[in-house]
């Protein structure tokens, strides 16, 4: 689930404006100001100060939905006690046309509206795809120790008012961090003023409060601010930090000339799922930011793993939509939108990024990327196969469309694998989809949408006539994708793989179990591993550590993951119990090999196309 908007307030506009609130304050602005200090019955109190009016009737609008959700999520539904005042405090007449639109009467008079907001993550319950508000689009009140400020859950916006400036304060405690990409120009300890151009850069730029909890680290020109909420400091953003470093670096390095952001901020919120709290796993990407959201209790390993392939995601979204998109995105409507054909692009291809880019950089091997490809064509043979994408795309809002939208991260993905093989093969191994992707960024880029009509002419003329027909004959057409006749353009194709197997297995059998008193103990009623028998394990022996850490059953992921790392011949030191009395063995790796079925090199004369695939 994502978010596109648009882009940070520029430093020339800063400039222009001053520092100071009063010179913005000259401008017709809307003015918003969040207490993060008063708050009553988990609530917070939200007051909006409108743009000079002449109109007698105003609407004031919460948005149904925010683009990247793909679901009407109605944050109205959140508001209560809206009402308006005059300058004398009177209240204005107000009526609620629906759950996120109130009409304000005599609105020429309106000095200000006020309401209480509730937050999403205490009432979640299944955390998005039709199990309510996604998560990191949702928004949290926790007096004193966390405030999830996705803008959109807070803020609203006067009708055919919202290309105008917003002057955000939030007042807050003083023992609280609030992480940004916006700029803070108020320099009180207590309170924060954020000015962005207009409502969609607004809600474009995600807040969260808490104590401090950060790193912040540059890569190519790019400032990076990592900051972490963990309620019970399980996770630290300095433990994490590292493989987020190397993930983006490696990311920066595979778009080159593709990206120039300046400014990226990543909030992670971590869940006591324990508790009532947020439900919804997963990241929504904004243009200069990310918000992610996970459960507090994943192992440090586990969430660095999922942190890279989530936020990968996320942060490929630079590129599209943020980058290259449609009318109907760049002019979004939040209450009666218009959804482009091309989530093919926007999800499918950034997906597809986020998995090219790990065997590009070297961070995953060339059989862990075809594996997440064969994955996710057995995911998207489970869905409607016949269902044109685009059709899906434009109507996802309603079935039996919305049922097909995780056919994005699937058939989506490979949509971009395709395209991308057609053009490597076509170029000689010289292009890929990597390099449309910039000529489509030079000729539109951020402030200047295409036509959704127009795009795959366009693509067409940026690339060759196949790339054209794929798109008419697979994404806007009906026919399935025979996807091995792409591999073997790259020469690969299914074959039989021998894989060296886990060395506390045999032949698929765990030779390991538990006692009673968790602790790991050898099996009596199965061979035993080559590298079991190695190193001198019996039956009953009870493992209680690996080089020199311990291990029960209860850390038996831990376990599995150290010895996923071996590789033969490897040195390795066991303690274990035999007949109540510990023992010391030593020993080499040796693995038992398993044949598995999966993608390997068949045409070895089309290693070069390949490898440019690949690596290029």
């Amino acid at each position: 689930m994502k978010q596109f908007l648009f882009s940070l307030v520029a430093a020339l506009m800063l400039a222009g404006c001053g520092s100071s609130t009063s010179t913005v304050a000259k401008k017709n602005n809307v003015v918003v100001h969040l207490d993060l200090v008063n708050i009553t019955e988990d609530k917070v109190a939200v007051s909006v100060t409108p743009p000079t009016l002449t109109e007698a009737e105003i609407v004031y609008h919460l948005p149904k939905i925010i683009p990247g959700t793909y679901s009407v999520d109605d944050y109205g539904k959140m508001v209560e006690q809206f009402k308006a005042y005059d300058a004398q405090g009177k209240e204005l007449p107000v009526q609620a046309l629906s759950t996120n639109s109130w009409q304000i009467k005599e609105a020429q008079k309106l000095a200000k509206v006020t309401y209480l907001v509730n937050d999403t993550f205490d009432s979640e319950r299944g955390g998005g795809f039709g199990g309510g508000i996604f998560s990191p689009a949702g928004t949290n009140i926790n007096a004193g120790k966390n405030f999830m400020i996705n803008q959109h859950g807070f803020v609203g916006y006067f009708e055919g008012k919202k290309d105008i400036n917003y002057e955000l304060k939030i007042t807050h405690p003083d023992s609280m961090f609030g992480a940004t990409s916006l700029l803070d120009t108020d320099a009180s300890a207590t309170s924060d003023v954020f000015i962005a151009e207009r409502y969609n850069e607004l809600v474009d730029n995600p807040i969260m409060y808490g104590k401090p909890d950060f790193t912040s680290f540059q890569v190519d020109g790019m400032d990076i601010l990592f900051s972490v909420y963990s309620p019970n400091a399980k996770h630290s953003a300095a433990v994490l930090s590292p493989a987020i470093e190397k993930m983006i670096r490696a990311q920066k390095k595979f778009l080159g000339p593709v990206n120039n952001n300046k400014k990226y901020t990543i909030l992670l919120y971590l869940s006591e799922t324990d508790k009532p709290d947020a439900r919804g796993f997963g990241a929504l990407e904004h243009n200069t930011s990310t918000t992610v959201v996970f459960p507090e209790m994943m192992p440090a390993e586990a969430l660095g793993k999922q942190l890279i392939d989530v936020v990968s995601h996320e942060f490929f979204h630079i590129v599209t939509p943020l980058g290259v998109h449609s009318h109907e995105i760049h002019y979004f409507d939040f209450n009666n939108p218009k959804m482009s054909q091309h989530l093919w692009m926007y999800e499918g291809v950034t997906e597809y990024f986020a998995n090219l880019f790990q065997v590009n950089q070297g961070l995953i091997s060339e059989d862990d990327f075809y594996k997440r490809m064969a994955n996710k064509i057995s995911e998207a043979k489970r869905m409607n196969d016949t269902m044109p994408f685009t059709e899906m795309s434009q109507n996802v809002l309603t079935e039996p469309y919305k049922s097909q939208y995780l056919n994005v991260y699937s058939k989506g993905a490979l949509i971009g694998m395709c395209i991308d093989i057609i053009i490597r093969e076509k170029s000689n191994g010289t292009r890929g989809i990597l390099d449309l992707m910039q000529k489509l960024t030079e000729k539109y880029g951020p402030s200047r949408p295409f036509l959704d009509a127009e795009l795959f002419d366009e693509v067409t003329a940026m690339t060759y006539p196949e790339v054209g027909t794929f798109l008419r004959t697979h994404v806007s057409g009906s026919t399935p994708i025979d996807y091995a006749s792409y591999f073997a353009k790259m020469g690969v194709g299914k074959g039989k793989i021998q894989k060296p197997e886990n060395v506390m297995f045999l032949k698929r059998t765990p030779c390991i179990t538990a006692n009673s008193n968790k602790e790991i103990v050898v099996r009596n009623d199965t061979e035993l591993s080559p590298f079991m028998q190695g190193i001198g394990l019996k039956a009953d022996d009870i493992i209680t550590g690996i080089d020199g850490k311990s291990y029960t059953m209860d850390a038996i992921g831990p376990l599995m993951d150290a010895v996923q790392k071996w590789k033969e011949n490897d040195s390795v030191t066991l303690t274990v119990t035999r007949g109540g009395k510990p023992l010391t063995l030593n020993g080499k790796v040796v693995f038992s090999y398993i044949e598995n079925e999966g993608y390997i090199t068949l045409d070895p004369s089309k290693n070069q196309l390949k490898t440019s695939w690949l690596k290029g």
